[in-house]
């Protein structure tokens, strides 16, 4: 009997050893939010639109299959697509608007050579390939498929500025890997350039611009220029180019390049063997070669977005050798290295997994876009280098200023910076007065609404990050808030009345902070009371917000009430927008019918949303707007509802499967709110160093600080007697010390601490219930 319990205590002594053995890379998934599929989101939103393909933190390549070119399919890829057709070195996470960038796609192939990748329902056609699902397979800085067509197993790694591929084949005279040098998820690319350099490499370039589609299909004025330096494992003995004949007067939006007549083109492009050199508007190179069974051929290629030497450069730095594996093991320890700024004790294995993958997910974007030797393009087309800064973009404003950036501000402050200078410095290179509220590749598109660059700079000098030309990003500021704003009406009447309206006066609040911090007593005043324009479209007869005409009248109230979707609102109704006065939460009180009417109001919006918490007209977590609105319970004096609620969004809108991400993952935005709440802070306006405690997933979340901008190493949060029952925080203490605040100070995070919370199953309405 003592044998058999000694044997079973060394296996239980095993199992913990592994468990601790694991390290945070092992806990991605990114196939977490790797769908676009309408019908499963049950609108047309789709779901989380992340890519399943390997990249690093923040690094500019993404090597990842694309399944689709057409339709609002932002990563070029969606899981329950049952044929690839490539792999694209470029790629955008959790956005809609149809998406850009896949570019420089690569595929394997054998046979007879094909032009034209066919279509999702007729995968024969074309090039693309059907492909096992259960061969497909997934991690932090990789990714693996067999293409059952061709019989071969494709691998990808990256680095920050290049990829390598690894392609497995079987014995095959007529092995091939070719390369779509005008592929664009969004449409197409307008013009490439490539030459054969030596027996194993090759160089050129792909300009995309809004005349081929792209962001916004062109109408988010996306005009870049991807740059590649590519190498072949295997000479380049039979090569060449196809072409396809594109007459000048055709259009090329997305619209355009998916139809039947474009494809046919595409179809019939002449094949020009052995050409060394082209240019064209719809090129691809191919080279071929003999296989013997199961032979490795690997490619790999530096991108730039300056120049040829540029991705040289990017490629000599990071991939000089045939190290696959050894960049993999790179790309892994990258991850667990940026991984590593959170660290996690207790929850379920499902539970850490969804917590790493959000934090992966994070860590995607704003991407570095300048080259290991710093040159980046900027908004005025010319080369420029910068050492103070890392050049950043994909900032996906109206979104991240909630919850994304304000989690960088903790993990990652160096980061803030860089988005701050990379923002300020775009608006001197293009010769604009104003900020961007969602920035692509310099590309100044407009989407959304608000000025959210704002918030982000209002909250990082807030909390003490200011390695950024602070005057300059303060005139920006003012002159952002007087080409976009409230005006002297007081209220935006021309469309989304009720969301600009709201959003330009917390944006006008930020200033008010900022013109506070830099001793500007006289703007102070002035932005401060326009942050109280939310007042001005507050309906006391139908006791909410409601959008106003230019005249100043009332614009009709429709049926549905405070629950008519679009009405006044950008992606949502009243009742969602209308929580959005983060700056004066006691004056929308007010407004609202006193603290009781509103918690009653605010509490039964959760109860009356749906379990499943899919897009809805209640609490829609799969939408931004209300990404703040559990946190108000806090001071509203009732914190216990803020736990309880905060917990049931974590439960119901985070899984571990593909469908795992209620809404559009939103470059970050929609993690980076699980990764704060399930860790017990999250703020709610930003700009206001002020951090809402909440209760924890966990038994304990410790955030590494950064030294160069944190006095203290640690910021620990534990919860003691933690579990799915015992939702609701009992006491705290604060280093030591008893502690009855249901918020911290940012500053009291950055010192470093250990904030211990005791949980239990029932509120505890005299902890913390203190405004």
């Amino acid at each position: 009997m003592m044998k058999k319990y000694l044997i079973l205590l060394l296996a239980a002594a095993c199992q913990v050893s592994a468990i601790k053995a694991q390290t945070p890379a092992d806990y991605v998934n990114p196939f977490i939010g790797a769908t676009t599929s309408v019908d499963a989101a049950g609108v047309y939103h789709g779901l989380g639109k992340t890519f399943p393909g390997a990249t690093v933190p923040y690094g500019m390549v993404q090597v990842s299959p694309n399944t689709i070119t057409g339709g609002d399919n932002g990563p070029g890829y969606s899981y329950e697509h049952t044929s690839i057709e490539g792999f694209a070195f470029t790629q955008m996470s959790g956005i809609g608007w149809y998406g850009d960038l896949g570019n420089f796609q690569v595929m394997p192939t054998t046979g007879k050579l094909n032009t034209f990748s066919g279509k999702l329902d007729h995968p024969e056609l074309g090039y693309r390939s059907t492909y096992t699902k259960t061969s497909e397979a997934a991690s932090a800085g990789y990714y693996s498929v067999k293409l059952d067509k061709y019989n071969v197993k494709a691998e990808m790694t990256a680095a920050p500025h290049s990829g390598i591929l690894r392609f497995t084949f079987p014995k095959n005279d007529d092995s091939r890997i070719q390369i779509d040098l005008a592929r664009r998820v969004g449409g197409t690319s307008t013009l490439q350039y490539v030459k054969v350099v030596d027996n194993h490499t090759i160089q050129g370039w792909m300009k995309c611009t809004p005349d081929g589609g792209g962001w916004g299909n062109g109408d988010g004025k996306g005009d870049y220029t991807v740059y590649f330096y590519a190498q072949f494992s295997k000479p380049l003995k039979s090569y060449g180019v196809w072409s396809a004949n594109i007459p000048d007067d055709w259009k090329r939006k997305l619209e355009d390049v998916t139809s039947d007549k474009y494809q046919q083109a595409i179809a019939n492009a002449q094949v020009l063997p052995n050409v060394s050199e082209k240019e064209g508007k719809h090129l691809g190179f191919y080279t071929g070669f003999a296989t013997t069974a199961n032979e490795q051929v690997l490619i790999k290629s530096g991108i730039s977005l300056v120049s040829i030497e540029g991705a040289k450069k990017n490629l000599q730095a990071e991939i000089p050798a045939w190290d696959f594996d050894g960049v993999r093991q790179k790309a892994r320890a990258l991850w667990n290295t940026a991984l590593s700024k959170v660290s996690l004790t207790g929850g379920t294995k499902d539970q850490r997994t969804v917590f790493y993958t959000a934090l992966y997910h994070t860590m995607i974007d704003p991407r570095i876009v300048s080259d290991v030797d710093g040159n980046y393009t900027g908004g005025d087309n010319k080369v420029h280098q910068s050492s103070a800064f890392n050049k950043r973009t994909i900032f996906s404003g109206w979104d991240v200023f909630r919850s994304q950036m304000p989690l960088q501000t903790i993990i990652n402050p160096s980061l803030v910076n860089d988005m701050v200078n990379s923002l300020v410095t775009l608006a001197g290179e293009k010769k604009e007065d104003y900020l961007e509220r969602w920035e692509f590749l310099n590309a100044y598109s407009g989407c959304m609404l608000g000025n959210p660059a704002i918030s982000v700079i209002a909250d990082a000098y807030a909390k003490n990050i200011r390695n950024f030309n602070v005057p300059e990003a303060y005139k920006l500021s003012v002159s952002t808030m007087d080409k976009f704003g409230n005006g002297d009406a007081g209220y935006y009447y021309v469309d989304n009345g009720i969301a600009k309206t709201l959003e330009y006066a917390y944006n006008d609040w930020c200033v008010a902070q900022l013109a506070k911090g830099l001793n500007k007593t006289a703007d102070y005043a002035k932005y401060k009371q326009k942050g109280e324009a939310y007042k001005n479209i507050f309906d006391p007869e139908k006791h909410w917000f409601r959008p106003k005409l230019k005249d100043g009248s009332w614009e009709p109230w429709p049926v549905e009430g405070r629950l008519k979707e679009w009405y006044g609102c950008m992606e949502s109704n009243p009742y969602q927008q209308g929580w959005f006065v983060p700056q004066d939460v006691p004056g929308m009180v007010k407004l609202m019918g006193g603290n009781a009417k509103v918690i009653a109001d605010l509490d039964s919006m959760f109860i009356k949303t749906p379990e499943n918490m899919m897009w809805n007209a209640y609490y829609n977590h799969a939408n931004e707007p209300v990404h703040h609105v559990p946190f108000l319970f806090n001071k509203l004096g009732a914190p216990w509802l803020t736990q309880k609620w905060t917990r049931e969004v974590a439960r119901r809108s985070y899984k571990n499967s593909v469908e795992g991400l209620i809404g559009n993952e939103d470059v970050g935005q929609m993690s980076a709110w699980y990764i704060l709440a399930a860790s017990g802070i999250h703020p709610i306006c930003p700009g206001d160093p002020r951090q809402e405690i909440t209760s924890p997933s966990f038994d304990k979340v410790v955030f590494r600080l950064d030294p160069a901008y944190a006095k203290g190493k640690t910021f620990t949060i534990a919860a003691r007697n933690n579990s799915a029952k015992n939702v609701y925080i009992q006491s705290a203490r604060l280093n030591g010390k008893p502690y009855n605040k249901c918020y911290l100070e940012f500053s009291q995070v950055t010192d470093g601490g250990y904030l211990e919370l005791t949980m239990g199953p029932k509120p505890a309405k005299g902890w913390g219930s203190a405004k």
